[in-house]
């Protein structure tokens, strides 16, 4: 058997490190977006199939904010701008997106919750946010969003002080789905 000198040996580790920082790069994305649904890191939010059976006497207020991606057509804000509900009971909130543009618009919602510490406990069962919106030339919708405030916050060393917690939403436009962007599109026929 031959033996590697040690100009392969070293090119066989270095080989090895990259082959690990590569795998590594690739894992990291996935990793960070574990991290925050778990922790509720950046003010990610959790989610849940249904609220908790416990509902507490306190009280959390919860402020809802709307915004949208620079080049966003749409309008687009909170129906109701903040609600108080028990923690541990479920709220429901809307809100209203509208395409004043003359062509079909597609957008998705990205969101966070502040202050930071609230993100793990704050929990959707049911959000506009989970999937792409399509919004036709002049269409008007209202968009529910279902959660509750989990009552583990109260004994959190941070988070048993937050007494506000702010909902935001920011619309991005996306790519029409490729059955609209189909029907979107005129034909040759259409031209004459």
């Amino acid at each position: 058997m031959s033996r590697l000198s040690p100009q392969q040996k070293t090119a066989a580790q270095l080989a090895g490190v990259a082959a690990v920082m590569l795998s590594l790069s690739f894992a990291a994305v996935p990793f960070y977006d574990w991290f925050c649904r778990v922790t509720g890191y950046g003010g990610t939010t959790a989610v849940a199939a249904a609220a908790p059976d416990t509902v507490l006497d306190r009280t959390m207020t919860v402020r809802f904010d709307g915004s949208r991606e620079a080049g966003m057509p749409w309008d687009f804000k909170p129906v109701v701008r903040e609600m108080e509900l028990k923690i541990g009971e479920t709220g429901l909130a809307f809100y209203e997106a509208y395409n004043p543009t003359d062509r079909v618009v597609a957008g998705t919602a990205s969101y966070n919750v502040s202050p930071d510490t609230a993100g793990g406990f704050f929990t959707k069962i049911d959000c506009f946010c989970f999937t792409q919106q399509v919004l036709q030339p002049g269409e008007r919708v209202q968009m529910p969003v279902t959660f509750y405030v989990d009552p583990a916050i109260v004994n959190d060393r941070e988070g048993k002080y937050v007494k506000h917690i702010t909902l935001s939403y920011t619309f991005h436009e996306t790519e029409l789905p490729a059955e609209q962007a189909a029907l979107d599109t005129p034909s040759d026929t259409d031209v004459n």
